[in-house]
């Protein structure tokens, strides 16, 4: 696949085209030059927000049925783009094609699924509220929270997106996204196909750049009435900071260090692939990664020496590699960040299980071992902090009790996972997690239709499903006498 040697960055009121930030564009796999995308600045984000705002009066008043016909049109070119789009992903994000392939079919199960509702808004926009009174009437009226902000990561790219701007089109707002600027490519081919949809001009904006000269201004940004935002906690709080001087909604998706508990009773062949696919998939670049496995007394030294053979026969290769099991990291700042975790991990302390260095088959490219492991200090970066890389933290429990502690002692609360032969009792446990969604004894599938978001500072709101939806929706209560 070629590529050209620079790329229109901006799609601002139905057009594409240059801004003067060139952004560079690294394929993870080789270190070379992709290509450069041209972006934008605080003027770009003034020139698509007008666009937006201007877009927005037309575009609140469409049918739900309306919108979801272009829902679905979108979905529908997404499916046909599909080989397109996964070969993007994997050039500029590192994944492994099987990996993006999954990518895209959750941008087209989510788009088709918004689209549903979309087309049931117009039956259910209007309802009418009791009240204990017969001197009163009342309805409740569900309405377009107007412009909004979608500003998204270089993990998954695509998929954060169309879990944002689906649901905002179908509820009947303007949008304006800034992609990651490490991975836009694939969002460009995304905007690509939305733009020829049907979507009149100004509903959807895109604007690459950097998070400064992008995300800052549009955050802070009076005429945004939401900005949803996946990313890092540390550039979360600074969104919500200039989303305070505007008091606007904000939706914030950020940071993990999950649990995965292998009861006493587990199958330990699928503790062990669940735990690899919790913390390797994707290079372990994951806020739902699964990265502290906790064990059972009973059963961990079985478990551990199956996972360290596990882990040490994964494949990690170039993407297209046709056996590939792990890609590369996304640039050169991940990389020596997760090298710099492993270092003062040893330095802490802990035990290096396997893992750990580039791989010795893959001289260049931001290529690392699967690393495991034990004997990690509870007040350790490496037990408490994202490592956002292939790295799981492993730790032996005695009881129930205390796996639920351990897993709960954590300023995050994402996701967690159980494995055990007991369904009725890990249901219990997973009860007791203090987590937004837990997985018991599955990999960590994920549909439009189940929420995802989770509990401290993992994040505020949700996304996905119905609680996606009204992410963009005002409530409005009109009461008169009867």
């Amino acid at each position: 696949m070629s590529l050209p040697i620079a790329l229109d960055g901006l799609y601002i009121n139905g057009q594409w085209s240059s801004g003067g930030d060139p952004l560079r564009v690294i394929n993870p796999v080789t270190e070379a030059l992709l290509t450069t995308v041209y972006g934008g600045d605080e003027s770009a984000v003034d020139h698509a927000l007008s666009a937006a705002k201007g877009a927005f009066g037309q575009w609140s008043k469409t049918t739900g049925a309306e919108r979801g016909a272009i829902l679905r049109r979108i979905a529908a070119g997404v499916r046909t783009g599909r080989e397109q789009l996964m070969q993007l992903q994997s050039r500029n994000n590192g994944k492994p094609l099987f990996e993006a392939a999954i990518d895209v079919d959750d941008v087209v199960a989510t788009f088709e699924y918004y689209a549903g509702l979309a087309e049931g808004l117009d039956a259910g926009q209007d309802s009418s509220v009791a009240l204990p009174s017969d001197d009163f009437s009342a309805r409740l009226r569900r309405e377009p929270c107007g412009v909004v902000g979608l500003i998204v990561p270089w993990n998954f790219p695509m998929v954060t997106t169309a879990w944002k701007l689906a649901p905002a089109l179908a509820a009947g707002c303007c949008v304006v996204l800034k992609p990651s600027e490490v991975t836009p490519l694939p969002e460009l081919e995304l905007a690509s196909i939305i733009a020829e949809c049907g979507l009149p001009a100004g509903v959807f904006n895109l604007v690459c750049g950097t998070g400064l000269a992008v995300g800052a201004p549009l955050a802070a940004d009076p005429r945004v009435a939401k900005i949803s935002f996946t990313g890092s906690n540390a550039v979360g709080v600074q969104v919500m900071q200039r989303a305070a001087e505007t008091v606007k909604g904000v939706s914030l998706e950020l940071g993990g260090k999950s649990s995965l508990l292998v009861i006493a009773d587990a199958d330990l062949a699928l503790a062990v692939e669940l735990a690899c696919g919790g913390g390797f998939f994707n290079a372990g670049q994951m806020c739902s990664a699964t990265s502290r496995v906790l064990v059972a007394e009973e059963v961990a030294d079985e478990f551990l020496q199956r996972l360290k053979a596990r882990a040490e026969a994964i494949h990690v290769a170039d993407p297209f590699d046709p056996d590939v099991e792990m890609g590369a990291l996304v640039n050169q700042a991940q990389y020596q960040r997760v090298l710099g975790h492993i270092d003062r991990g040893l330095s802490a302390g802990a035990t290096l299980v396997c893992g750990g260095q580039r791989p010795a088959h893959l001289p260049r490219g931001f290529f690392l071992q699967p690393t495991i492991f034990t004997d990690v200090p509870l007040d350790s970066a490496l037990w408490c902090e994202e490592i956002f890389g292939p790295v799981l933290c492993v730790r032996r429990f005695s009881d129930v009790e205390q796996a639920i502690a351990l897993a709960n002692d954590s300023r995050f609360g994402l996701v967690a996972s159980v494995v055990s032969r007991n369904v009725e009792a890990a249901g219990q446990v997973a009860n007791a997690l203090q987590a937004g969604l837990v997985w018991i004894n599955a990999p960590q599938v994920i549909f439009p239709q189940a929420a995802w978001g989770g509990y401290k500072q993992s994040s505020l709101g949700r996304e996905l499903g119905p609680w996606g939806l009204a992410a963009f929706q005002e409530i409005k209560h009109v009461i008169r006498a009867a």
